[in-house]
């Protein structure tokens, strides 16, 4: 019997999994900052919104103040960590914040992976039920929308709503009740890039997972050192499919 004939519910996480920034993060932040604090250094920005993001997410993962002061202090800190100088952050983040916030909500900002409309719409075509799982705001609806994938997955399930985040096994037996509440954790696939966040988080709820690893991937949440032994990792999300044996 095919392995997807005991799968139900197949979850994904959304940025780097379902889509990906058009063009690198530090460079579209490089030319909204452009106008208003010069051009700095990309190398310095890539760093330091690496390290403003992780920081940020340390301290709070459900955008507990809001998602535009959440971001705004993850801007203002890759600014300045890249080297603009204070007085003109200060002068122009109210203008900066809700720029950036716009792009990353549409296609300007984000595209679907090439693998992801296929992969949605064979298990669409096999009756498995899909939804998204990701911690992210509000914001995710409309890029989603925008791309085009809202028909083909089910509920979006983000943890500034839920006031739940990966990896907590909450959001993800969350998003199987909102589906069915009958499904089962091991009647459910997660599939995501992260390896605490997804890989960790959905095992330990009793939910089968994969880590996507695609080649070549420098924006994807990768931390130094990991030890994916044991680990059931794919390259793309047609690794979805045959491990379901679809």
């Amino acid at each position: 019997m095919s392995a997807y004939r005991a799968i139900r519910l197949v979850t994904f996480d959304a940025l780097h999994t379902l889509i990906t920034p058009r063009a690198p993060i530090h460079v579209q932040y490089s030319n909204t900052f452009a106008p208003y604090l010069g051009v700095l250094d990309p190398d310095a920005l890539k760093r330091s919104f690496k390290t403003a993001l992780k920081e940020v997410h340390k301290s709070d993962l459900t955008y507990a103040k809001g998602s535009h002061t959440w971001w705004g202090e993850v801007i203002k800190r890759t600014a300045l960590d890249a080297g603009a100088d204070p007085h003109d952050v200060d002068k122009h983040l109210d203008e900066i914040v809700p720029r950036l916030l716009t792009v990353f909500s549409s296609r300007e900002g984000y595209k679907a992976f090439d693998d992801a409309l296929p992969v949605l719409t064979r298990l669409k075509e096999l009756g498995i039920s899909t939804a998204v799982v990701s911690n992210a705001d509000s914001r995710m609806h409309m890029a989603i929308r925008d791309l085009e994938l809202s028909s083909f997955v089910g509920p979006i399930v983000l943890s500034e709503e839920a006031k739940i985040a990966k990896p907590s096994a909450d959001i993800f037996l969350e998003t199987m009740h909102r589906v069915d509440p009958s499904i089962k954790p091991e009647e459910c696939l997660h599939v995501g890039d992260e390896l605490e966040a997804d890989y960790r988080g959905a095992t330990a709820a009793g939910i089968h997972a994969l880590l996507l690893r695609r080649p070549g991937d420098t924006e994807a949440h990768v931390e130094e050192g990991e030890n994916l032994d044991g680990v059931q990792t794919i390259p793309n999300l047609q690794g979805v499919l045959t491990w379901l044996g679809a």
